[in-house]
């Protein structure tokens, strides 16, 4: 894919995102970090490709937001690398060492997958610099998670269908202050369906999206996940999109959002201090198309979340 023509007057994103310094105490309002997880997915894909072609992506855009005229280059934004081999038992705890340590510097903090067995390290990570308590502890959770994904997440096991599962059993988050926006007919099963429910899970489905802005949706899911003031971890799995605009997604289905209202909800996620951490995950960049529509989409989503920052 041809790179674009260099122009002084138009400074481009990849640009504005700098390697972070080694300075523990240098604090950043965006900060960003690669877990290249694949290995654990239930089908095969080559997603741990896809850190760095989103972060290539962003060298297709600019830093400035026509319609909130704001350019969020202000902010600053730093690369914390990318997390060595996370396909491990010990690779998550580097997943979650790595978020922790740079959450600790970071206002929001990114996460560029990789398969959606990322969002359990991270989100993990995140909590317990949060001060969330481990397992074990008698101490009551306040952290909260939100997911915009077709599929619940809820399977045994270890895998990219079973974050949301271990979240519960392994991090202690309670169902009750867990959000699934955008779960699609005839992605899930009875069976995952009963389990969410038992487990206290608010659902607000694929179908109940066509007659609510992003703005509503996402306000209500803050005031759920959030409830007991606690940090939350938002789970962008770009597949709740539909098919045609991620064909790097392999188990996006037709019918899910578009891509204009998948950037919306970015933005609107942006705007809350406390969604804390955001991933984005289940893009497969080997199979994207020519246009690279899909790792282009999840830059956008990096920018729109910066643009929502500023809005605070």
């Amino acid at each position: 894919m041809n790179q674009p023509a260099e122009d002084a007057l138009w400074p481009r994103a990849s640009a504005w995102l700098q390697p972070a310094d080694e300075n523990p105490n240098h604090c950043y309002d965006l900060g960003l970090i690669g877990i290249p997880a694949h290995l654990t997915s239930i089908s095969p894909t080559d997603a741990h490709t896809t850190p760095a072609a989103i972060r290539g992506a962003l060298a297709r855009y600019s830093t400035y937001s026509w319609s909130t005229e704001t350019d969020v280059s202000v902010l600053s934004f730093a690369d914390f690398g990318d997390v060595l081999e996370p396909d491990s038992l010990d690779g998550e705890a580097r997943t979650s060492s790595l978020a922790a340590a740079a959450s600790a510097r970071a206002g929001l903090l990114i996460g560029l997958g990789g398969d959606n067995s990322a969002t359990f390290a991270m989100a993990r990570g995140v909590f317990a610099q949060q001060g969330q308590p481990v397992l074990g502890s008698s101490k009551a959770p306040t952290a909260g998670l939100i997911t915009l994904d077709a599929h619940h997440d809820l399977r045994d096991g270890v895998s990219n269908g079973s974050p949301v599962r271990r979240l519960i059993d392994e991090a202690k988050l309670d169902g009750r202050n867990i959000v699934q926006i955008g779960i699609a007919d005839f992605s899930n099963s009875a069976a995952y369906a009963k389990r969410a429910n038992e487990l206290g899970i608010y659902v607000i489905p694929r179908s109940a999206l066509r007659d609510r802005t992003p703005a509503d949706v996402m306000a209500e899911a803050v005031s759920i996940a959030g409830s007991e003031g606690g940090p939350i971890h938002l789970d962008f799995d770009v597949d709740v999109c539909d098919r045609s605009v991620v064909p790097a997604c392999p188990a996006a289905a037709p019918g899910g959002i578009s891509a204009d209202e998948f950037r919306q909800f970015a933005f609107e996620a942006g705007r809350y201090a406390q969604i804390r951490s955001v991933d984005l995950t289940e893009i497969d960049a080997s199979k994207d198309s020519a246009d690279g529509r899909t790792v282009r989409l999840a830059a956008l989503a990096i920018l729109e979340l910066a643009a929502g920052r500023l809005a605070l």
